[in-house]
């Protein structure tokens, strides 16, 4: 079939001449890394000079991008806030949205009844007619009884509330299918789609489908908002809708590193909520019914489905497909495990995971757009610039920032230590990374203003420690960002593929 490469997920799911091609763009990012990582080691022995003109020139480099995503995030922060008050029925009083379904995909695995039970009563409490939503609750077989014990709970509790409420229980070992949210999605929404679509007579057209990770909590206005983006984009059937995930349902139990990783993950979303040019789908999405069978559903033998699902629609749809900022948010939990040190565990496994993704999805796009001849050349180009300057900068980037700008010094020798470049490099980085740091101030405001209302049993002086966490941004972004985007990268360079890690929804009693 000629749309089978939209389906593959690895080199080794190809053969011949495309496996052989697959193979070589896989070692492609970690490649980059190796070699700039390995050029600055040796220039910095061999050619100091250069590198450090290289440092002071990258560190300017930096100042800049730090005032142009810091504009960005504030620009979203104020449109965010906004939306977040208007009355979004009332921006629908002119338009005819009676016909307009919700479905709301929520796989599961081994968490809890109450992460289970406070995303249902999130959708409850939606300003929306529940008469006119679909819930899917989708719990894996190879989770065990437990599982399925907590799935008829939650039935049994919520069925009065949801007209349309069904419990789906994914099969383990499918043929083809790799364990994880995106099989287990696919597999949802298909019984859906048999269960209560086709019964209903529900038209596919009709019908948005919100793909939530199990512990996703939905504002009141989410979906009125969703639908008002729906009703007024150009086109509705060619275009995924991306709110602003926060990491707000557990923050006040957080450690500090884990709320500046799971912070600054939100503060990274509202800044590309900005640059639609480069927005993709990311962890909870919403997309049409129509648009979703049409392609397939989302991919059941990758790691990262949540953005892989707007790449494949990109290539299905010729590149007439595109990703709508709404600026409105969800709500999620922060990565929290049973002890200190499981808690960086989890930070660094989710972390490698999304990292995966990035250069996954890379891989996947390049290779796409050697199969497609009908999307244009500025398109293949624009994307897969960004896609691989990112997960190349993920990598490097941090690491040049806060330890590498010392190499000349350390390797350059005597000749160069005697320089006056020399005397001047780690005053000028040390002056040009203070300027940038300024950022912080703007992170600091912003992420106070997202907190929600102190829980019980915390003190006041907790807030001081919320300012005082982002000092730890020179050792989080290194650690949980260059690292395990550098790990990621090297896997698949060497073909040591990820499976699905799930991150466990821990909440403290």
């Amino acid at each position: 079939m000629p749309d089978e490469y939209l389906n593959v997920g690895r080199a080794r799911d190809l053969k011949g001449k495309d496996r052989i091609i697959y193979r070589s763009f896989e070692i492609l990012p970690g490649f980059l890394t190796w070699l700039t990582l390995g050029a600055l080691f040796l220039g910095s022995r061999l050619f100091p000079v250069y590198i450090a003109f290289f440092i002071i020139i990258f560190d300017l480099y930096w100042l800049i991008k730090t005032v142009y995503l810091s504009v960005h995030l504030r620009v979203n922060w104020k449109k965010m806030r906004h939306y977040m008050n208007l009355d979004w029925q009332e921006r629908l009083r002119n338009f005819k949205y009676d016909h307009i379904w919700q479905m709301i995909i929520l796989p599961f695995y081994k968490e809890s009844f109450d992460v289970v039970s406070t995303t249902l009563e999130s959708l409850a409490s939606a300003n929306w007619n529940r008469r006119k939503m679909i819930v899917v609750l989708a719990y894996e077989e190879r989770a065990g009884a437990e599982a399925e014990k907590i799935a008829q709970k939650a039935v049994l509790k919520y069925k009065e509330k949801f007209t349309h409420l069904l419990m789906v229980r994914h099969p383990k070992d499918l043929p083809g299918e790799m364990a994880g949210k995106g099989s287990n999605s696919a597999f949802a929404a298909e019984e859906a789609r048999k269960e209560i679509l086709d019964k209903n007579n529900i038209k596919y057209d009709d019908v948005l489908v919100s793909a939530f990770d199990i512990d996703t909590r939905v504002y009141p206005q989410y979906f009125l908002c969703l639908t008002w983006h729906f009703l007024t984009c150009e086109k509705p059937y060619r275009s995924s809708f991306q709110p602003v995930p926060v990491y707000n349902n557990n923050i006040w139990d957080a450690p500090a590193f884990s709320r500046v990783v799971s912070t600054s993950g939100t503060f990274w979303q509202m800044i590309e909520q900005e640059r639609p040019e480069q927005l993709v789908t990311f962890s909870s999405h919403s997309m049409t019914f129509k648009s979703l069978y049409k392609l397939g559903y989302w991919q059941k033998n990758i790691v990262s489905e949540d953005s892989r699902i707007f790449w494949s629609s990109l290539l299905r749809f010729d590149g007439d497909y595109r990703v709508i900022p709404i600026s409105y948010p969800v709500s999620m939990d922060a990565n929290i495990g049973p002890s200190f040190w499981q808690t960086i565990k989890n930070v660094y496994k989710q972390q490698r995971r999304w990292a995966w993704g990035t250069s996954e999805n890379a891989v996947y796009i390049l290779f796409g757009f050697l199969k497609n001849k009908k999307i244009s050349l500025k398109t293949k180009f624009q994307q897969v610039f960004i896609q691989f300057e990112g997960a190349w900068s993920a990598a490097t980037n941090p690491l040049i920032i806060f330890f590498l700008g010392w190499l000349p010094l350390a390797l350059g020798g005597e000749a160069f230590n005697k320089t006056i470049l020399s005397y001047n490099l780690p005053r000028m980085t040390r002056d040009i990374m203070t300027l940038a740091m300024i950022g912080l101030i703007v992170s600091t405001i912003i992420s106070m203003s997202l907190l929600p209302s102190r829980p019980p049993g915390k003190k006041k002086y907790k807030y001081l420690f919320m300012i005082l966490q982002w000092i730890l941004i020179p050792i989080t972004i290194p650690i949980f960002g260059s690292i395990p985007n550098i790990d990621a990268q090297t896997r698949l360079m060497f073909g040591k593929y990820l499976g699905f890690w799930v991150t466990p929804k821990y909440r403290k009693k």
